[in-house]
């Protein structure tokens, strides 16, 4: 049976290698080059040089932590879709959202909504706070909120 790949990418297509070292980094993005070389059969070196070419071609943005936010005090999520006052522009959207800690990540997207918008909150009453700063927002003229109840993937 054949993997599904995605389509070509032209100048950012990776090959089958750059695949196993993206897919070692993502699982343990500290892993020191010696230790993917070990399971990639490459050098230290050869490990190095190609997460170097990676990055330099946007494949690789960065390294980062991830973070448990429940740990941090964040217990409570929700999806809030967004409807917009019919002259809001997107970069009016991200000036309002971008004032509030709690927006964890916003798109815009097709169908009704303007924009998806996932939140973070201490608690339900928190959230509720925050959901109801967001409609006050000028250019945004109502919400359908959706709480996160658990996380299957």
């Amino acid at each position: 049976m054949n993997t599904p790949r995605p389509p070509d990418l032209g100048q950012a297509a990776l090959d089958d290698t750059d695949r196993l070292l993206l897919e070692h980094l993502s699982r343990d993005g500290r892993a020191s080059y010696a230790e993917i070389g070990l399971l990639t059969n490459l050098s230290a070196t050869a490990v190095r040089r190609r997460i170097d070419r990676l990055r330099a071609r946007g494949v690789v943005r960065g390294f980062t932590v991830v973070l448990d936010p429940a740990l941090l005090g964040w217990r409570t999520e929700a999806f809030v879709e967004v409807y917009c006052r019919a002259r809001t522009s997107p970069e009016e959207l991200l000036a309002s959202l971008r004032q509030f800690p709690e927006v964890a990540a916003a798109w815009t997207v097709t169908g009704d909504p303007d924009a998806l918008v996932h939140l973070r909150a201490a608690d339900t009453r928190h959230l509720e706070a925050v959901i109801e700063r967001i409609r006050k927002e000028p250019g945004v003229q109502r919400s359908r909120s959706s709480v996160v109840l658990s996380q299957l993937i």
